[in-house]
């Protein structure tokens, strides 16, 4: 018999030293709602430990739900990343990097993603070495997301990122940095494995909802995004699969 999962998905939280106390009446009613928390990367602002801890007590204190997350570009600012990653690790919250996670019969699989621009205008790895490299991590992080999707033999499968697969999600930042918001070597694996659904923050100021060119709903979860586009509502996205 098949269940439903209803998912709560928030990024973009950017914890620094003055955030205790804001965000647990927003987990709180993210954990009565349901029956797991995505959290979609930029979890700390400066990629500290301390700000790590200080996002723990905020879960620790309200969330009883399982916790899936990926890192975004903030917390590896500080190269600190490992230590954040072990602190979040430590408190029970389950961090994706190319690994799955089972919810139920749903198969979560996460990457933070890259930059690298969307369709044809993505970048390819050819030229200098440091285009190379650039290029490559892009289609890196790209193999893990596949290789995850493959390994899950749940009834669903659902990709958790940072970066936007998608031009869609990106739309409404400038032009100019869409480049830098994400990668459609993202989206190639999510619609190869039919996923039943993407989440990914990092564009504060894109679109909240998207789709793959499959059909497959994406959907931008970025705090800043979502208060400002559903000012009366607590910013997460709550989606059932």
């Amino acid at each position: 018999m098949t269940t439903t999962l209803n998912i709560a998905a928030i990024g973009d939280l950017h914890i620094t030293r003055k955030s205790a106390g804001v965000w647990q009446p927003i987990f709180a009613q993210a954990n009565e709602r349901a029956d797991v928390l995505l959290l979609a990367g930029d979890l700390t602002d400066y990629g500290l430990p301390e700000e790590a801890h200080i996002l723990v007590n905020e879960l620790s204190r309200t969330v009883k739900i399982p916790i899936v997350a990926v890192l975004g570009n903030h917390d590896f600012e500080s190269g600190k990343q490992t230590e954040v990653k072990a602190i979040l690790g430590e408190a029970g919250v389950v961090v994706l990097d190319g690994d799955t996670h089972e919810v139920g019969d749903v198969g979560f699989v996460g990457v933070k993603g890259f930059c690298g621009g969307f369709g044809r205008r993505t970048l390819e790895p050819w030229g200098e070495p440091m285009i190379k490299e650039f290029g490559r991590e892009a289609m890196n992080e790209g193999m893990k997301l596949e290789s995850g999707l493959a390994r899950l033999r749940t009834r669903q499968r659902v990709a958790l990122l940072h970066y936007a697969p998608v031009e869609t999600t990106v739309a409404g930042e400038p032009l100019e940095i869409f480049p830098f918001l994400g990668s459609s070597r993202l989206e190639e694996p999510l619609n190869r494995y039919a996923v039943a659904a993407v989440f990914h923050g990092h564009a504060h100021r894109g679109a909240p909802e998207g789709r793959t060119r499959e059909g497959i709903p994406v959907y931008n979860v970025a705090a800043p995004l979502l208060r400002r586009t559903y000012p009366d509502a607590p910013p997460f996205r709550i989606v059932t699969i």
